[in-house]
């Protein structure tokens, strides 16, 4: 039975009045309170992976980056925590190779050091490309398989929305709470509010090592096909 002496007023909440915030034209836009991490004009925000005193050596040629093979990962200056991440990415249409050896790259949620350290969200040509399912596009590599698989053909732009919830740990390094990511491709879901185990291994099973903010790193991967493209990068720290 309702209380009769409640009143509406008892569940409407004035505060805190959440900030405004300008969305883009489209929601490939950066919205007003974005970082734009590759503007398409330089590397300003990026850093060599294995000597973060250098800067990234990779093509900038118009709005596009293209991986420069052989110079190695590159990841932001900046850290980060939580966030929503907008990145936008290209197989080239003269892709040569198959398997994990055909366009194959990733975006690292978080960069925990050198080389492929982190937790990686796999970039592959995946239209009409067989490989193990949870090393195709769309998947925390090898650890979650994609839910679909929304790959488009060779030489069209493709786009990752992220969300990144960082894992938090207590005094004595245990996890108090595993890292979280949603993961949208084309605009498919294709990671629900996924837990990962710990950050990518290429072999064995991943456990977590207590860590902090941490950078965003794109892979130069040592496969011989031809180097992909990335466009229009921005997060939002939340």
């Amino acid at each position: 039975m309702a209380n009769a002496q409640a009143k509406h007023e008892d569940t409407e909440v004035y505060t805190p009045v959440p900030k405004v915030v300008t969305p883009g034209k489209t929601f490939a836009d950066a919205p007003s309170d974005a970082i734009q991490l590759f503007n398409g004009k330089n590397l300003d925000q990026w850093v060599s992976t294995e000597d973060r005193t250098k800067p990234a050596n990779w093509t900038v040629d118009g709005d596009i980056l293209t991986v420069k093979k052989g110079t190695g990962n590159i990841e932001t200056k900046q850290s980060f925590s939580n966030y929503q991440l907008h990145v936008e990415w290209r197989i080239p249409t003269n892709i040569t190779g198959s398997d994990q050896a055909r366009g194959n790259s990733g975006v690292f949620l978080a960069s925990l050091g050198k080389g492929d350290a982190g937790y990686e969200l796999q970039v592959l040509d995946s239209y009409n490309n067989a490989t193990y399912v949870n090393g195709m596009a769309g998947s925390i590599y090898k650890q979650f398989i994609p839910l679909a698989n929304a790959a488009k053909k060779p030489g069209e732009w493709q786009t990752y929305d992220v969300v990144w919830i960082a894992p938090t740990f207590n005094t004595d390094g245990s996890v108090q709470t595993p890292a979280r990511a949603t993961v949208f491709f084309n605009g498919v879901l294709v990671q629900n509010d996924v837990a990962l185990t710990g950050p990518t291994l290429y072999i064995g099973k991943p456990s977590y090592k207590p860590h902090g903010p941490a950078p965003i790193k794109l892979q130069a991967h040592g496969d011989k096909s031809e180097p992909i493209s990335y466009r229009n990068i921005w997060v939002r720290e939340l």
